[in-house]
């Protein structure tokens, strides 16, 4: 339903120092109407041109700071809100690659009241701004 407003295309930018990029980040939103605790959010899934990250280098940040998805599986305090951009970070050496690439994110959520996860989708072609 949301699925197209996932990923924030323009917020696209690296991480670490200039000349030595660390990983990278771009901002989110939640792919479901009613926001959820961050212990609801099974996974971010988070690929470059059809190549999956691993999963202990996506770090996610509501604004209160950022978690490795093992630390907001008993995040119960915490919670992101529909509509309210987040930080997905992702420790890549180098960076994003340079020139225009697929970024994809999948969300994995757990709703309260449905039998089965939800997941939601989205992927834009994007380039790092220089």
């Amino acid at each position: 339903m949301f699925d197209r407003y996932l990923i924030d295309a323009a917020s696209l930018h690296n991480t670490g120092p200039l000349d030595a990029p660390t990983g990278f980040a771009f901002a989110a939103k939640l792919g479901y109407y009613r926001g959820l605790g961050l212990s609801m959010i099974e996974e971010l899934n988070v690929s470059i041109d059809g190549e999956a990250l691993p999963r202990a280098a996506v770090r996610f940040d509501e604004g209160n700071g950022p978690l490795t998805l093992d630390e907001m599986e008993t995040a119960y305090d915490r919670r992101w809100a529909f509509g309210a951009p987040a930080t997905i970070s992702v420790d890549l050496p180098g960076g994003f690659p340079e020139g225009e690439h697929t970024l994809s994110l999948q969300q994995k959520l757990r709703i309260s009241y449905m039998p089965f996860p939800s997941f939601n989708f989205d992927q834009k072609v994007v380039k790092v701004a220089a």
